[in-house]
């Protein structure tokens, strides 16, 4: 195989399933989900999100540019699905996908507070992490957040990834607040520990 490239068409959309939740590739219609799940809880949901997310049109936007970022394979978007339900409670992706450095990258994750603390966001980002490792073949997988979100930043550590540091002034909000970015790791050296940790976790 080829070290230059992943080992598949990853411009191609996929399922990724577990137990508890299954991530869907995300398609127009999930705009009327995505709002449905989150319309009564904006603030709380998106507060660290450095884009608008107030309005359906607002979630319009940001599925239509997803959707044109998977075209360019630039990135894979899911719906997360709450599988015993069959609820749309949120959404992930993979992004700033480096097809060259065998890099991808997990973010843009939102969940409903009600599924907050379960097995929902620790199944997910195994799923992807495995997906990532095992079938991409990556050499490392990157996730960050903003500076002041403490909850992210205790989540992301407890799944086993290493803080690299600080990007200061990284990014203008749509508040206009300037965001310092912390950026953590995983590497493919480090998979098989972070794996175990997680599966742990799991149900």
């Amino acid at each position: 195989m080829s070290l230059d490239v992943f080992p598949l068409n990853i411009e191609s959309p996929f399922t990724l399933e577990g137990l508890a939740v299954r991530l869907e590739p995300i398609r127009s219609e999930h705009v009327e989900s995505f709002w449905g799940a989150a319309k009564d809880d904006l603030d709380n949901i998106f507060q660290w999100i450095p884009y608008r997310m107030k309005s359906k049109e607002d979630f319009q936007f940001v599925v239509d540019k997803a959707l044109a970022e998977q075209e360019r394979g630039e990135s894979i978007v899911f719906a997360t699905v709450e599988r015993s339900s069959g609820l749309v409670i949120g959404s992930t992706r993979f992004m700033n996908i480096d097809r060259l450095n065998r890099r991808v990258e997990i973010g843009s994750t939102w969940i409903t507070p009600a599924w907050h603390r379960t097995a929902v966001n620790t199944e997910a980002k195994y799923l992807m992490l495995r997906h990532a490792f095992e079938v991409w073949r990556c050499m490392r997988v990157e996730l960050k957040t903003d500076a002041l979100n403490q909850r992210s930043r205790s989540a992301i550590l407890r799944i086993g990834a290493k803080e690299e540091g600080i990007l200061r002034k990284h990014l203008i909000t749509w508040t206009g607040r300037v965001r310092d970015t912390v950026y953590f790791s995983i590497l493919d050296t480090e998979w098989t520990e972070v794996r175990a940790r997680l599966e742990a976790r799991l149900p």
